[in-house]
């Protein structure tokens, strides 16, 4: 897999295989916007942290936008429509959401992208997110759209099976991570953030995932 990963230098593109790629600051110029976003579906659906159905705290907060919202809890993972805390449904994509995705994704090379769901990930200096594939999701081969934003953190960028290697990818704020087609049900995952303060997002790094999950 060492051969896929080919940096294509400063506000170009990272290669990490043959259907993924890191867009290097593709999401800079509506960082702004897309941060006012964020505390707008926070201001309506709170940051929460779930529990697996093995009974484990999840280390990240998170929260949904879009027609779908993943969640966990003892009785599994899933979407749902609603947010399980208040019983209404998810704040729709803020101004600037959609169209972030969908540029995103036809620039690596998957036109015609709809996600229907957007988790809104927060990461505390400490918190991680364990290696895993999405798996809930009803389309196996559309994008995933992964936008950073605040503070630095490494994703690992792993195989098919969980005991592949990984590869360590840095990410900065405002890049963006598309993967789909064949490597879209590669393991995945993020080592713990450093500590640090960001101008904009304070002292958090915050991820948005988009999907298409029907």
């Amino acid at each position: 897999m060492s051969d896929l990963f080919a940096p294509a230098g400063p506000g170009g593109r990272t290669l990490l295989g043959r259907q993924a790629q890191v867009l290097l600051g593709f999401a800079l110029p509506r960082a702004d916007c897309l941060l006012a976003g964020i505390a707008q579906v926070i201001a309506r659906a709170p940051l929460r942290q779930l529990t697996t159905p093995g009974g484990h705290v999840m280390q990240v907060a998170m929260t949904n936008c879009g027609l779908l919202g993943w969640t966990s809890d003892r009785r599994g993972y899933r979407y749902a429509d609603r947010d399980p805390g208040s019983g209404r449904p998810w704040p729709a994509f803020p101004e600037g959401f959609l169209t972030l995705a969908t540029d995103a994704a036809a620039e690596a090379g998957f036109p015609g992208y709809r996600p229907d769901a957007c988790l809104i990930n927060r990461y505390a200096p400490g918190t991680r997110l364990s290696l895993h594939v999405d798996r809930d999701e009803d389309d196996p081969v559309a994008p995933i759209v992964s936008v950073s934003l605040g503070l630095p953190a490494t994703f690992l960028w792993g195989g098919l099976a969980r005991s592949d290697r990984t590869v360590r990818v840095p990410l900065a704020h405002g890049d963006v991570v598309v993967w789909g087609g064949a490597d879209r049900m590669r393991f995945h995952g993020v080592l713990p953030v450093p500590p640090g303060t960001h101008p904009q997002a304070g002292a958090f790094r915050y991820n948005l995932t988009f999907r298409k999950v029907r």
